[in-house]
């Protein structure tokens, strides 16, 4: 294996086949496997290799022109990486789904276009990677991974899916001490609470987003932190952002979801188009309602918990 000795190793999450089939999956990822390899797909795209970063989006502009601008862009980040970004000694961790581990591995050889090679015919991209026998198959009982075909993490990110119980680092943003530590623990489980009774909770009045890709809402990945919950309404012909408080600063919360509300309006809406805020906290607080006054577009609802033990059903 030949390393780039001029930089630091880097470290990617790969998914080698987004397939709501376990039997695809395993057929592909089996063969991946085998080979010391992985594989994406794209075939409309063509060799790609030779092409300038522009010239890439062009090409994905053209070929796939229903795309929202996100998912353009996105989809041209993500290729320009496996090919010009990851190189030989960087690792790289196999995602099944957004909970499982699949395998981790060291990239033994850059990405090379070869249609044909791959039992799927719709991958025809590869890169070498070297599979070490373990970790394997390591299950996580939370959502850690982004539904993005390839990311980049920090070393943090890396050694604690190996090594801890592969719970996300708390992102940059986010790395304030919580004012309300009970409220902290609590709604990192809300969450998945809020998503599994979407239709419940809101009466239909909003959908949980899914683009062009099939990448839902729930930590909806962007390229500033993923986003708790996108979602639309088609009443209003809106996306609504969705943040739990989860015992943070107000100021801190404010922030953070008017850049993601932001993000929204510059890479997701389409003509008339606009975006709505929604925070989710446990208990009024008046620094946030000072906050709130001051625009017309983010709301904010409270939930409650209710826990008791009884003799009899």
């Amino acid at each position: 294996m030949i390393q780039d000795i001029d930089r630091d190793p880097r470290y990617w999450v790969i998914a080698p086949i987004e397939s709501q089939s376990a039997e695809q999956f395993d057929k592909v990822w089996q063969f991946d496997l085998a080979n010391n390899i992985i594989t994406i797909g794209w075939p409309e795209l063509g060799d790609f290799t030779k092409m300038s970063r522009e010239d890439l989006s062009k090409a994905i502009a053209s070929t796939y022109p229903d795309k929202p601008p996100s998912a353009k862009t996105r989809l041209a980040n993500m290729l320009w990486a496996f090919y010009h970004e990851v190189r030989p000694g960087d690792s790289v961790i196999a995602r099944r789904g957004r909970k499982t581990l699949a395998a981790v591995g060291k990239v033994s050889q850059s990405a090379s276009y070869e249609p044909g090679r791959s039992i799927y015919q719709k991958h025809p991209n590869y890169l070498g990677v070297l599979w070490d026998e373990q970790p394997r198959d390591k299950v996580f009982p939370d959502i850690v991974f982004q539904m993005i075909t390839i990311s980049e993490i920090s070393f943090e990110q890396y050694n604690n899916f190996l090594e801890g119980s592969g719970e996300k680092p708390v992102p940059l943003e986010d790395a304030e001490k919580p004012e309300d530590i009970e409220a902290f623990y609590l709604e990192k489980y809300l969450e998945d609470f809020i998503v599994s009774n979407f239709q419940t909770i809101f009466k239909g009045e909003l959908k949980i987003y899914e683009d062009a890709d099939k990448n839902d809402g729930q930590q909806y990945g962007t390229d500033i932190g993923p986003i708790d919950i996108l979602a639309f309404e088609p009443k209003s012909n809106s996306f609504v952002v969705i943040e739990l408080k989860k015992g943070r600063p107000s100021d801190q919360v404010i922030g953070q979801i008017l850049r993601y509300m932001g993000w929204v309006k510059q890479n997701l809406c389409l003509g008339g188009q606009s975006v709505k805020g929604l925070i989710i906290c446990r208990d009024p607080d008046p620094k946030l309602s000072y906050a709130l006054e001051m625009t017309n577009n983010i709301d904010v609802r409270y939930y409650s918990v209710s826990f008791k033990l009884r003799e009899t059903p």
